[in-house]
């Protein structure tokens, strides 16, 4: 089993999305991952925010983002 960091430092929906995605990968195949929201990417733990927005490969935030919060996989701010 392996460590992982995910740091996320852009307000953008395609880095946020792949951020999100490599994140439950790492998790669903047993690894401890973590994510940490530094800069703009802080703008990414406003639950307010619209996570439906698709990124040029049609997926979306919201297509990983609940799974990290079900596992209660870390989220730093």
């Amino acid at each position: 089993m392996a460590n992982f960091l995910f740091v996320l430092s852009r307000d953008d929906n395609e880095a946020a999305t792949r951020c999100f995605q490599f994140a439950k990968i790492a998790h669903s195949k047993g690894h401890q991952a973590d994510l940490f929201f530094i800069d703009n990417g802080v703008n990414w733990a406003d639950s307010a925010r619209d996570l439906n927005v698709n990124t040029t490969t049609g997926d979306c935030p919201n297509d990983y983002l609940p799974y990290l919060v079900e596992n209660q996989v870390p989220i730093g701010v």
